[in-house]
Formats: structure tokens, C-alpha cells, sequence
């Protein structure tokens, strides 16, 4: 394949540098924003891909972020792929702070009182709520009694308080990222039309220069 690594990177490797990136997560968030603002596009357009990014990352779709950004920048008329680099809002460094605040405002939304030890248990119930639903599906196709405890407890300690609660932080997040972006965007994209029209006039004189020395030595 034309874009397949020459070296297959190995499975540990790639766990590693998703949590922490070769570089560390500073260069990639660098990256990540020169990226962004290299966007042929407006920059409120832009800018609305960004606070579908963002607020995508306060959503308990966990694997399903890419989608989730894709859709609501699609609704927005956002830029779609402003959107998907956006998610990276939430990552290994982020994703404790996001979970704990979205699971409390949701608990406090909802009138529930998060249970002692929810957070230190918070990938183990993800964990419990995968298994469940693995499992009876294959007790479904094979005829066995389900059981569908860990899955209840996930939905009702983690999943609806999480996907309730990360409504209010993330719509405050996305839209502080929404106006910061959009004069930050617009200066970037400012300066680097003044760039290259400095440029493509200095080829243009230079060119004019070349044309008249050659008229010069024809005379």
C-alpha cells in the first residue's frame, strides 16, 4: 500500500505514544494547531468545526468522538475535518479532569449523589459494561440466560449522569475555544495572503527585471 509504514509500528509502541506522544503532548498540540489554522476555509467556519471538537470531547462516546465531531460540525456547518482535529482536546492528560466534572455537574443535575470510589472505579465500569454487553450477546445467539447487571450499573452511575453533565462544561469550553479561534485564525490567515502576495510579487518584479535586461540586450 502506498501510505503503509515501511517498519510496522509495534503494538506497545503505539499504546505509548498515544498516551504520551513522541515529543511529549506540548509539540503536539502545536502541531495540531498549526494544522488547524492551515485550513482553506473562513475562520468562523473553522472555528465552528472547533467547538464541535471540543465540546464532543465532554460526551461519554468514547471511541466514537471522530463520528460524534463529524455530525454535529456537519449540523453546524462547521469545518468537518477542524472538527475531528478538535477531539484532541480531550486526551490522556484531559480525559480524568472532563470525566470528573461531567460526572458531578450530572449528578447535581439529576438530583443523584455520585457513590464513593465512582471515579477510582470509572474504567473498571466501562470495563464491566463491555463485558456484559460481549457476552450476552452471545448468550442471545447460543440460548443462555443474560445478565445484565454491569451494564445497568454503568448506564445509571456513569453513562446518563456523564452524557447529562458534560452538556453545561461543554458548551462553556467549546464556545471560549470558539472565540479565542476565530481572531487567532483570521490574524494567521491575514498575514500568511500577505506572505504570499509579497512573494508573488517579488517573483513578478523580478521577472519584469529579467524581461527588460533581455529587451535591453536585443537592442
Amino acid at each position: 500500500m502506498v501510505f503503509k509504514r515501511r517498519d510496522p509500528k509495534p503494538f506497545l509502541r503505539a499504546v505509548l505514544e498515544f498516551v504520551w506522544p513522541r515529543g511529549g503532548w506540548a509539540r503536539a498540540f502545536q502541531y495540531v494547531k498549526h494544522r488547524v489554522r492551515r485550513l482553506p476555509d473562513t475562520p468562523e467556519k473553522i472555528a465552528r468545526g472547533i467547538w464541535a471538537g471540543v465540546f464532543t470531547t465532554f460526551s461519554p462516546f468514547y471511541g466514537m468522538h471522530f463520528f460524534v465531531a463529524a455530525f454535529i460540525a456537519t449540523v453546524m456547518r462547521g469545518n468537518i475535518l477542524a472538527s475531528l482535529m478538535a477531539t484532541f482536546f480531550g486526551n490522556p492528560l484531559t480525559y480524568v479532569p472532563i470525566g470528573i466534572i461531567s460526572l458531578q455537574t450530572g449528578h447535581w443535575l439529576l438530583g443523584s449523589e455520585m457513590q464513593e470510589g465512582t471515579t477510582r472505579s470509572f474504567g473498571g465500569k466501562f470495563v464491566d459494561a463491555g463485558e456484559d454487553l460481549w457476552l450476552n450477546l452471545k448468550h442471545m445467539l447460543l440460548g443462555e440466560p443474560r445478565d445484565w447487571t454491569g451494564l445497568s450499573t454503568f448506564y445509571d452511575e456513569i453513562f446518563f449522569p456523564y452524557l447529562v453533565g458534560g452538556i453545561v462544561p461543554g458548551i462553556i469550553a467549546a464556545t471560549i475555544c470558539y472565540y479565542l479561534s476565530v481572531p487567532v485564525i483570521r490574524a494567521y490567515q491575514k498575514r500568511r495572503r500577505g506572505a504570499i502576495k509579497a512573494k508573488f510579487d517579488a517573483l513578478k518584479a523580478k521577472a519584469a527585471a529579467k524581461a527588460t535586461e533581455i529587451k535591453n540586450k536585443a537592442d
